[in-house]
């Protein structure tokens, strides 16, 4: 019945699903190309917008922290005879040093305040990152200026030999020196938001607003604990930020400061869980991190950067293809079919990513070593020169620095001057994120090494591998020699298309034997078999999504084989047999606009052909590969119930990439006993249909 009311009305609104549509369709064109754009820019930018804001946030409220304690003690100490530095008298400061302080605290933590804000999306950029770069630079530079003048002869106490500069003056110092790079850094971060390198607000992740948050609460934390335990035990307040540190660090230097009292004791117990359950959380965000965004980013970088390197070394004439140094494979596409020529290129693909992660990783640990051996040098040489009353050389100081970084703690050395305690607390500091990088990365690399190879000599010896002996040794030459390429390209040659294929229609009949598919079969007992193979289309989507929810969390994450891949790919529309969507790998990306665009990655749309070696290869991204076949397959099956209401019967009677009635065909025509048992799935599934009608 056709109701005049009711048919306008019916044909505007999906025209307007129409319009939608496509509007949709631009949106995530243009999201797909701006994502990879990200995953192609130089690094440098990354770090303006990634990890810039996220060490300003970070070491932002640590230097307010130092502001703290360079504002409540005095800068100037009178040293009796017979004692020294620490244990002087300490002298009240000028008005005037006071004043500028208090002004260069209160403008550092407005510009903190302002940068928090910025990051939580409640003030706008225009207006932080004035108010953020601006405020950090005069707190640095008047804090600098006191640190000048105290310096001079002026602000000293006569006789020299009578006058020290106390802890807060050093504290000063670190202050100044954080101020200054933190606004530096979001100067950097703002000249590349202005120049279009990335949009102008923060995009941090959960773990990385979690981080900040964790080192404001481990910096209020520690003073806390240094203001209640300084009183207790009577010690000066910076004196008690030394101990909190050395406390919460689990270093416990010992010596002059440990709790006496029983109410200091007392008090020790909850505090110390409590700066441990804090310790480890700071430490397991920034371990997150690291995996998170600095590998990820580092991985893409060496990845494109391999790939072009593999591509330029093809030779055609030898028909070879140069992966490493000691490692050159054949690479010939003649008398091969569209499917091998793919595959071919997918398993290239593969071993540029193994190779690249692999540089990565030694690369990453070779940067980490270089950062916690300066830490250690250069902390020893400071130390060296701080503790000279003490008699400290450079060996000495080398041995108190290294017993301090893995926190042994045996307190037969340990840091006495002013200038000493102030430094530790902050070298101390940078130890907790450095030590934890290079932990990180040694069990990437080191350590893995080493529990593979002890796992391998146990199958030799006293555990032997149920494959026996000549496997073991078999798989231990493989590993030193790198051939898993070759021992892959041997199934490779082994292996045919056919098989490949067939191993695919045995995954669709599975999901024959798995239900009844009502619709389906309903449809087909009315001869509306079209209608019987997109129901049963969208049922295989369905049931593929709901197996990729479960790898998208995986850790690591998974890597499919190709014939998941290309599986997969024929789901969304995509043959491997079709030549028509695919290209020879460009070694260079072209920018937006050009003749012959090879950005993004394999879209689910039919405009741009890609390869597996190429730019838009699904195996170069941001994403995991889980995440890319979960996006396209939601997305191919939101276009089909979109299609299903389009008023376009045509667009609605559009067969689907696979059907029941190939499955039938292609089950006959196979000769192998797999393709039998692929006829007899789909038969079964009618056979207990009809019994079930029947009943």
């Amino acid at each position: 019945m056709n109701d005049p009311g009711l048919h306008e009305p019916a044909n505007e609104a999906a025209q307007d699903a129409e319009d939608k549509v496509q509007n949709d369709d631009k949106k995530e064109d243009k999201q797909a190309e701006d994502e990879e754009d990200e995953y192609l820019d130089p690094s440098r930018w990354w770090f303006a917008s990634t990890a810039s804001p996220l060490l300003a946030g970070t070491f932002g409220p640590m230097a307010n922290a130092f502001s703290i304690c360079a504002l409540v003690e005095k800068w100037r100490v009178y040293i009796p005879p017979g004692s020294d530095e620490a244990h002087g008298i300490k002298i009240e400061d000028p008005k005037w040093l006071i004043a500028v302080n208090s002004i260069s605290l209160v403008l550092a933590l407005v510009a903190n305040i302002a940068l928090l804000l910025n990051m939580s999306r409640r003030l706008s950029f225009a207006i932080a990152q004035p108010i953020t770069i601006i405020g950090f630079y005069l707190a640095s530079f008047l804090l600098i200026a006191l640190v000048a003048v105290a310096s001079t002869s002026v602000f000293r106490i006569q006789p020299l030999q009578e006058h020290a500069l106390g802890q807060a003056y050093y504290y000063g110092i670190m202050a100044a020196g954080v101020y200054f790079i933190i606004s530096s850094l979001m100067v950097f971060t703002a000249l590349g938001a202005y120049q279009g390198h990335y949009p102008k607000e923060f995009r941090l992740t959960p773990s990385q607003r979690t981080l900040m948050l964790q080192t404001i609460g481990f910096m209020v934390y520690l003073l806390l604990g240094a203001l209640v335990f300084s009183t207790v035990e009577n010690w000066n307040f910076l004196d008690g930020v030394f101990w909190a540190d050395f406390t919460l660090l689990t270093v416990g230097l010992g010596g002059e400061f440990v709790p006496k009292s029983h109410t200091g004791r007392g008090l020790l117990f909850p505090y110390a869980i409590g700066g441990l359950v804090m310790i480890g959380l700071v430490i397991g965000s920034i371990r997150s991190l690291i995996l998170e965004h600095g590998k990820q980013k580092m991985a893409a970088r060496f990845v494109e950067n391999k790939r072009e390197k593999v591509l330029s070394s093809i030779d055609d004439e030898s028909r070879t293809i140069r992966l490493g140094p000691f490692e050159t494979i054949k690479f010939s596409q003649k008398g091969l079919s569209e499917s091998q020529r793919r595959e071919q290129e997918f398993r290239v693909m593969r071993r540029v990513q193994e190779l690249s992660q692999r540089k990565r990783r030694w690369i990453a640990l070779a940067i980490s070593t270089a950062a916690a051996l300066l830490l250690w040098f250069l902390g020893a040489l400071v130390f060296m020169f701080s503790e000279k009353p003490q008699g400290f050389s450079y060996f000495v100081s080398l041995y108190f620095a290294y017993t301090t970084l893995l926190t042994i703690g045996y307190g037969d050395f340990t840091v006495n001057s002013n200038a000493g305690k102030a430094f530790f607390v902050f070298w101390s500091m940078l130890a907790v994120p450095t030590l934890t990088i290079l932990i990180s990365n040694m069990g990437d690399t080191v350590i893995k090494e080493f529990k593979d190879f002890t796992i391998w000599i146990g199958s030799l010896t006293v555990l032997p591998d149920e494959a026996g002996l000549g496997t073991s040794l078999k798989v231990g030459i493989k590993r030193m020699t790198h051939g898993k390429m070759h021992e892959e390209e041997e199934d490779y040659r082994k292996a045919t298309s056919g098989a490949s294929e067939q191993r695919n229609l045995d995954r669709l009949a599975g999901h024959i034997e798995e239900a009844e598919l009502g619709e389906a079969e309903e449809a087909g007992e009315h001869g509306d078999y079209l209608e019987r193979d997109i129901h049963f289309y969208h049922f295989v989507l369905a049931k593929e999504i709901r197996k990729l929810m479960k790898d998208v969390d995986a850790s690591p994450a998974r890597q499919y084989k190709y014939q998941e891949w290309q599986f997969y790919l024929r789901l969304i529309g995509q043959d491997e047999n079709d030549a028509s969507g695919h290209r020879k790998p460009a070694t260079k990306q072209q920018k937006n606009g050009s003749d012959s665009p090879d950005i993004g990655t394999a879209d689910d749309g039919d405009t741009v052909a890609w390869s597996w070696l190429g730019i838009r290869s699904p195996l170069m991204g941001n994403q995991s590969e889980a995440q890319w076949l979960l996006e396209r397959l939601g997305a191919t099956l939101e276009a089909e119930m979109r299609k299903m209401s389009s008023p376009d019967a045509k667009k609605r009677k559009e067969p689907p990439p696979i059907s029941m009635a190939e499955l039938k065909r292609k089950g006959k025509n196979q000769s192998s006993k797999e393709g039998n048992m692929l006829q007899k799935e789909v038969g079964s599934s009618e056979a207990r249909r009809r019994g079930h009608n029947a009943v």
